[in-house]
């Protein structure tokens, strides 16, 4: 309320000033002598800069005075925002929902469609391979070529056809179909997480933004979550309507998954609308992703950034396609129902919704990211050690595994800033996201075929070996860092003395 009142004041104010200016012009119209001239020009001089301080806070009009808006309306007020702000996360919860509806139905999918694993697998590769290249321009289509709003409608068009054609392919028993479907849904996924990034800055700034941001992470573990546990279900409702199980079950309950990506391409579209109207209202642009890729820039990384790429490659290997496969393997070992082996599975999507802004503010406030991301590597060790070598609660091991991924994302990727000039950073975290799909590509391949000629043991102790990599590429990062006198690993305190001393020098 007070909020609402003072903005009536400075509206009164600036409606009082801008006729006062009117009254002014007219009489230095009429006026005749030098004397009057000049002092009505310095009084009006004086009332045009009261002017200017007034006016960018007032809502523009196309023609005509606009009656002040509601606040739900009023795209200067928080309330407007907020709406923006949900129609925002929604925007990338059928692409999240939809990722993992291989894992969800992992048994059904080999089973109905008659599968290897490494056939399985393809199914996440497919997604990969698209974006070992789009993670490089879908910031470049967004800013010079579609523009925020119409680029974001392209990029949920192509997620929504890649689900429907991913469906039509169990649907038609054609598994070339479905590989094709995941192609194209893959070429709009990372895309719109880029766009859903753009529009948040665009309307968020400062402290807001982090809230945001850990908002939209929340929400797109959410999705996740949803389709690890309700997939299973709805399969089982369809064959019971069918009454018989097989790709045309399949097939059905793949395209009742696309209504999501459905409901995120009318979120683009009142987003797209709420932006243009903001933008006529407030006179603002269009929200751009400010990314600059020059692939002439990887020659000057360093080799520590080459070391946090590599620690990039080798955790998630370990993470995304052991999810893709988990389910099988908790019915395997130990015994479970598909519904328990759903619900452990979903559990590193489930923990990390509401840690990762957690996590993230305590790496914020403590500073070294390296003794972090060390951490998170040998919890995440120690998780698949438990999952391969014991027959412990996988409960406990997978809600480990929870927090080291979420601890990881915190602190690793926050360093490339520490490590490249503004300049770079778009093609640092291009190429970062880039060669992370090229290497889950390839990862889902041989953990297919791994499981396919040698079980489950072996596959384990391939992700350990994989954890193990990107554990000496941690130490390695300390040390080189330390030699280097390098600050990956300083405390929140010293960076920001040091950040402080840096901008006295410059000024």
């Amino acid at each position: 309320m007070e909020r609402e009142n003072t903005t009536d004041v400075e509206g009164f104010r600036y409606s009082t000033l801008k006729s006062s200016y009117k009254r002014e012009l007219k009489q230095s119209e009429k006026g005749s002598h030098s004397s009057q001239r000049s002092g009505r020009s310095w009084k009006m001089a004086e009332t045009e800069d009261l002017l200017n301080e007034y006016e960018p806070l007032q809502p523009r009009a196309d023609s005509g005075a606009r009656k002040p808006l509601a606040a739900v309306c009023d795209p200067s007020r928080l309330a407007h925002r907020v709406v923006v702000l949900t129609f925002m996360c929604f925007l990338g919860f059928g692409s999240y929902f939809c990722y993992d509806n291989p894992a969800a139905l992992q048994i059904q999918v080999q089973k109905d469609m008659k599968l290897t694993t490494s056939q399985f697998m393809q199914l996440y590769a497919w997604y990969s391979w698209p974006n070992v290249v789009l993670c490089f321009f879908g910031g470049f289509l967004l800013d010079r070529v579609f523009g925020i709003r119409l680029g974001t409608v392209i990029f949920s068009l192509f997620v929504c056809f890649g689900q429907v054609i991913f469906a039509a392919g169990a649907l038609f028993n054609a598994f070339w179909l479905m590989e094709v479907g995941r192609f194209v849904f893959g070429i709009g996924g990372e895309s719109l997480a880029v766009a859903q990034n753009t529009y948040a800055v665009s309307w968020f700034k400062g402290k807001e933004l982090n809230l945001v941001f850990g908002l939209q992470l929340s929400m797109a573990r959410l999705g996740s979550t949803v389709n690890m546990n309700i997939m299973g279900w709805v399969y089982g409702h369809m064959q019971s309507l069918q009454g018989s199980t097989g790709h045309t079950t399949l097939g059905a309950t793949l395209m009742i998954a696309g209504v999501t990506c459905l409901f995120s391409l009318v979120c683009a579209l009142v987003l797209g609308y709420l932006d243009k109207r903001a933008e006529k209202i407030l006179n603002k642009e269009q929200g751009k992703t400010g990314e600059v890729i020059k692939l002439t820039d990887v020659k000057d990384f360093s080799f520590s950034l080459w070391l946090i790429f590599l620690i990039c490659v080798a955790y998630y290997a370990a993470i995304f396609p052991f999810i893709g496969l988990g389910q099988v393997f908790f019915i395997e070992k130990f015994n479970f129902s598909p519904a328990e082996a759903r619900a452990v599975n979903s559990i590193v999507y489930i923990i990390s919704a509401p840690a990762s802004p957690i996590l993230g503010f305590l790496v914020d406030k403590t500073g070294k990211n390296v003794i972090w991301v060390l951490c998170a590597v040998v919890a995440t060790l120690a998780a698949h050690m438990m999952l391969a070598f014991t027959f412990w609660n996988p409960w406990i091991a997978m809600s480990l595994l929870g927090v080291s991924y979420s601890l990881l994302a915190c602190a690793l990727w926050p360093m490339v800033a520490f490590l490249v000039p503004e300049h770079q950073l778009g093609t640092a975290y291009g190429f970062m996201q880039s060669i992370q799909n090229l290497g889950l590509a390839l990862i889902a391949m041989a953990a297919g075929s791994i499981l396919d000629n040698s079980g489950y043991l072996f596959l384990e102790v391939f992700f350990c070996a994989s954890v193990c990599l990107a554990l000496i590429a941690v130490v390695m990062l300390y040390f080189v860092n330390l030699l280097r006198g390098g600050d990956l690993n300083l405390s929140a305190s010293a960076r920001a003395k040091l950040q402080k001393s840096a901008t006295s020098d410059s000024e």
